[in-house]
């Protein structure tokens, strides 16, 4: 096989970048002529993998985090729908979190994945489309393979970016640290859900969920019965537990258990509209995809049905 390998040698605090040389001959016995280019900045390989697709390159496999393969999906899209219907997307994680390859139980460590493409069939997968609000309040349009959330969880996210402590610990640790400071210390916001025909209320949330993989927040099940393929999100509604419970609560997100708490709602549904309402008394709701921020309420997020050819 053939195809482009976007790398991100910064992924994983920079373990990538050490460990390129054993990824590179690992991927070259599942592709032979492989091109490979490296991204230098945030953006990096959006730019990059559109561009290969517009000249006509028929598969495309990131090396990095969830992060990197963020960034290589919103490459596959431009106005509005995909660049090249019948390209293929594959990808290594190599990142902090791993939160994507869980929901296809693929094991950690880029061994285990270049193992699995050698023999992976493609499947059609969903991909999710997001319309919302940057912090400076300009329009902003993102797509997400896995999961976008918002409350709460994009406080965390923006934290756990931020912070040193991710590359020292790794994401795992950084994310269930930021969270359980998060669940000490954030106020639950007033916010307004629309859900298909399935919910439409004021609520006040910690964290709503829009999902269309399993995990997230490095290996929280969050979402434990969606799946990437049957053109629906699962829409898990988090609000009003005591700060007491903070700590108990937080340990049942990583086995799936909170979705028997009263206090959470799952839905489903292929639109979810979110608007802030006075009460969050002018405290931005942000918004995250995969793991990177990407602005604040009101969004619009929309399923994309099928939309992505994946080699997993």
């Amino acid at each position: 096989m053939s195809a482009l390998v976007v790398v991100n040698p910064r992924s994983g605090g920079g373990r990538t970048r050490r460990e390129w040389r054993a990824i590179e001959r690992a991927l070259e016995s599942a592709y032979p002529n492989m091109t490979v280019v490296k991204t230098r900045r945030r953006g990096d390989a959006t730019a990059l993998v559109r561009e290969a697709l517009l000249e006509g390159c028929s598969e495309i496999v990131a090396v990095g985090g969830d992060g990197t393969i963020n960034e290589a999906v919103n490459g596959f899209f431009a106005e509005g729908g995909p660049i090249a219907p019948d390209a293929v997307f594959a990808f290594v994680t190599s990142g902090t979190g791993g939160d994507f390859r869980k929901s296809f139980g693929i094991a950690p460590g880029y061994e285990a994945a270049i193992a699995r493409l050698k023999s992976a069939k493609v499947r059609t997968v969903d991909v999710g489309r997001v319309s919302c609000l940057s912090r400076h309040g300009a329009p902003v349009t993102r797509h997400f393979i896995n999961i976008a959330s918002f409350g709460m969880s994009g406080v965390i996210v923006d934290s756990v970016n931020r912070a040193r402590i991710a590359k020292l610990f790794g994401g795992k640790f950084a994310f269930a640290f930021h969270s359980l400071m998060g669940m000490l210390r954030y106020r639950d916001r007033a916010v307004r859900i629309r859900v298909d025909g399935a919910l439409d209320e004021i609520t006040r949330i910690s964290t709503v969920a829009v999902a269309n993989g399993l995990y997230f927040g490095g290996g929280m099940k969050v979402a434990p019965n969606a799946r990437p393929d049957d053109g629906l999100f699962d829409v898990i509604v988090m609000g009003g537990t005591p700060k007491s419970r903070a700590a108990a609560d937080m340990k049942l997100i990583y086995t799936g258990e909170h979705l028997n708490n009263p206090a959470v709602r799952a839905l489903r549904g292929s639109r979810v509209v979110a608007v802030p309402v006075a009460e969050t008394g002018g405290h931005p709701v942000l918004v995250e995809v995969d793991g990177e921020s990407a602005g604040r309420l009101p969004a619009t997020f929309e399923i994309l049905p099928r939309a992505l050819n994946l080699r997993c």
